[in-house]
């Protein structure tokens, strides 16, 4: 294992840990740079195998334009706080599609969206579309239905990918998986069962 998924994995298992030593968020930034830099002339393409389960955002980075918006704020990178609980899973159906529930967490309620998703052929780039919401409050469902043209837009999802949103995954462990996405930050995710 290469020493730049060895040190994303000691920052994930010091933010699951809570642990007050954990690599600072410029040396996680560099990390990731170099990682994706190595990425990009391997060109090793992602598979939904190693995707497969629920992962923890734990850490991000703005783009340049939302940096200077934001100002100070936001800084290069920085891990996302504790009682936040974000979280990605994908799951590969029998008849070869694929689905992406990205959910938040926070105290008693929670906001999943979900919709079709995939890779694009010997790449690293995984598209997807939310097209259903599901709300619930002390676990009661308030709300769950299609959202930005539902099964329409699932239907065509496979035909207008160049305007999905996208993550361009470059590092991936049994702990930790990195991309960036299509606004240009990158995410850090741990693997770890919804909570």
């Amino acid at each position: 294992m290469n020493q730049n998924i060895v040190t994303l994995e000691q920052a994930a298992n010091s933010f699951i840990t809570q642990s007050a030593d954990k690599p600072i968020p410029e040396i996680i930034v560099k990390t990731l740079l170099e990682e994706e830099k190595a990425a990009k002339k391997n060109k090793n393409p992602v598979s939904f195998q190693q995707l497969e389960g629920a992962w923890r955002l734990f850490f991000i980075t703005g783009t340049k334009k939302a940096r200077d918006r934001a100002g100070i704020i936001l800084g290069s990178g920085k891990y996302l706080p504790h009682w936040v609980k974000i979280y990605i899973s994908y799951c590969q159906n029998q008849d070869e599609t694929a689905n992406i529930v990205n959910s938040v967490n926070l105290g008693t309620l929670k906001l999943s969206l979900s919709g079709p998703t995939q890779i694009l052929p010997n790449k690293n780039i995984v598209v997807f579309n939310f097209t259903r919401m599901t709300l619930q409050v002390f676990g009661k469902k308030i709300f769950s239905g299609d959202i930005r043209g539902g099964k329409k837009s699932e239907e065509n999802f496979y035909k207008v990918q160049k305007k999905e949103a996208f993550f361009s995954y470059f590092a991936i462990s049994d702990k930790i998986i990195a991309a960036r996405g299509r606004g240009g930050g990158l995410a850090i995710w741990t693997k770890e069962e919804q909570k």
